[in-house]
C-alpha cells in the first residue's frame, strides 16, 4: 500500500463540535484505523494543522493525540502549497471571511452549517468557490445517523406508498448558566453575534427535507425568545437576544407538508433528543438519531376516541423495530471520507455550498415569515 498524506487546516478544533466530531472521531479515528483505504492500492493519511486565535489551548490539543502543527497565523498556513484542505468550525460570524480567503488562496474547503450570517453571503460565497475551481463541501452529518439512514431505506423501497406529512421534534433544556452551566455557548443565545436556533437548526431541516421527501416549497415560522435572561462562561448575566425556540410548517414538493418544532426550552419526553414521524398512506415511521419503528397498514389497529374509558391499547408495543442493516460509522467521519475521496479522486459529491446556501436561505425566510406574519414562498437556488 502507498500512503499519501493529505494536509489539512482545522480552524475551531478547540470548540465542542470541531473538536470531538471533526477532530477526533473523525481524522483522527481515520488515522487509528490506518488512514482512508482508497481502493486502489492508496491509503490517504489525514494530517490536521491546528489553526485558531488561543495557541495555548492548540498546543494542549495537538500534545495530548501527538499532533505536531499547530499555528495562530491563519494566512500563514493557507499560504503553505502543502495544505490543500481548509475545514471551518468556527462561530458563524468568522466563517465566511475565513472560507473566503480559503478559496482565494486554493484550497479546497470544506465547513460547518450556516455557512454565512446571511443567504446573500451564503450564495455569493458558494459562486466564488464555484469559479474558482476549488472543492467544496457543507457537513450535512444527520444524513448518515442510523435512524434516518434506516427511513431512508424505508422511503426508498416504497414503504410509505404516498406521503403525507412529517412531523418533527427537536431539542432539549439547555440550562440558563446561573446553577447549572449552560450547554451551549452563550454566543448563541445573541442575534449580534449570529445565534439563534431558526439560524442553527433550519438549514439542518432543510437538507432533510430535500434528500428525503422534497424540496421545500414554502415556509412558515413563529419563533420566541422564551428565556430572555442567560449567564455566560464568566458567570456574568446577559440579555438573550436570539430566538430559543421556533415552530416551522414546511410545504415540500410534492405536496407533503412537515412541521418542525426546535427548542432550547423544552423537557425531553421522546426516546430520542431529535425524532421524526412520517405518515404515510401505506405505513407509518418514527426516526431518531439512532432507531426507526413502523406500522404497516396492515398492522395497523383501530383507535376509538372515548374520554370517559381508559385505552386499554399499548400504542407505543404496536410499532416494529427496523433492523440494523450492517455496522454504522460515525456520521461526520463518514461524511469526512466521502469529501475526502471527492478531493483526491473526485468521487462523487453533492453536499456543496450552493447546498450549505440553501439552508441559509431556508433561516433567513423563516426569520422573515415570523416578522411578517405570513407565509413565504422559497425560491429555488443556483448558481
Amino acid at each position: 500500500m502507498e500512503r499519501r498524506t493529505i494536509k489539512i487546516a482545522m480552524n475551531g478544533v478547540t470548540g465542542r463540535m470541531g473538536y470531538r466530531q471533526h477532530l477526533v472521531r473523525s481524522l483522527l479515528a481515520l488515522r487509528e484505523q490506518g488512514g482512508l483505504d482508497l481502493g486502489d492500492g492508496t491509503v490517504l493519511w489525514p494530517e490536521p494543522v491546528l489553526v485558531g486565535r488561543r495557541e495555548a489551548a492548540l498546543r494542549t490539543i495537538a500534545e495530548r493525540h501527538g499532533l505536531e502543527h499547530v499555528s495562530t497565523d491563519l494566512a500563514a498556513v493557507l499560504a503553505d502549497p502543502e495544505v490543500e484542505v481548509y475545514f471551518d468550525a468556527q462561530v458563524t460570524s468568522a466563517r465566511e471571511a475565513a472560507l473566503r480567503r480559503a478559496v482565494a488562496a486554493g484550497k479546497h474547503v470544506y465547513c460547518e452549517k450556516p455557512t454565512a450570517l446571511g443567504f446573500a453571503s451564503a450564495l455569493e460565497l458558494a459562486r466564488l468557490a464555484a469559479a474558482s475551481g476549488v472543492k467544496h463541501g457543507v457537513v450535512q452529518d444527520k444524513l448518515f445517523l442510523p435512524g434516518l439512514l434506516k427511513l431512508r431505506r424505508l422511503i426508498e423501497d416504497g414503504f410509505f406508498g404516498e406521503i403525507l406529512s412529517v412531523r418533527g421534534e427537536f431539542g432539549y433544556w439547555v440550562f440558563e448558566g446561573d446553577r447549572q452551566p449552560a450547554q451551549r455557548p452563550s454566543w448563541n443565545y445573541r442575534a449580534q453575534d449570529g445565534g439563534g436556533i431558526v439560524a442553527d437548526m433550519f438549514p439542518h431541516w432543510d437538507y432533510l427535507l430535500h434528500e428525503l421527501f422534497g424540496r421545500v416549497r414554502t415556509v412558515q415560522a413563529l419563533t420566541r425568545t422564551h428565556i430572555g435572561r442567560r449567564w455566560d462562561e464568566d458567570g456574568e448575566p446577559y440579555e438573550a437576544t436570539a430566538d430559543d425556540a421556533a415552530y416551522g410548517i414546511f410545504e415540500l414538493e410534492g405536496g407533503a407538508v412537515a412541521q418542525i418544532n426546535s427548542s432550547w426550552t423544552t423537557r425531553v419526553h421522546r426516546d430520542e433528543l431529535v425524532e421524526f414521524q412520517v405518515d404515510g398512506t401505506r405505513g407509518s415511521a418514527v426516526a431518531g438519531l439512532r432507531d426507526c419503528r413502523i406500522q404497516h397498514r396492515a398492522t395497523t389497529p383501530r383507535p376509538v376516541w372515548d374520554p370517559d374509558v381508559p385505552s386499554a391499547q399499548p400504542f407505543r408495543a404496536q410499532w416494529r423495530k427496523v433492523p440494523d442493516d450492517g455496522p454504522v460509522d460515525n456520521g461526520f467521519k463518514a461524511q469526512w471520507e466521502l469529501f475526502l475521496r471527492h478531493v483526491v479522486r473526485d468521487a462523487p459529491w453533492r453536499w456543496d455550498l450552493l447546498a450549505g446556501a440553501r439552508g441559509v436561505q431556508l433561516a433567513d425566510l423563516g426569520l422573515r415569515s415570523c416578522a411578517e406574519g405570513r407565509r413565504l414562498t422559497v425560491p429555488e437556488v443556483a448558481l
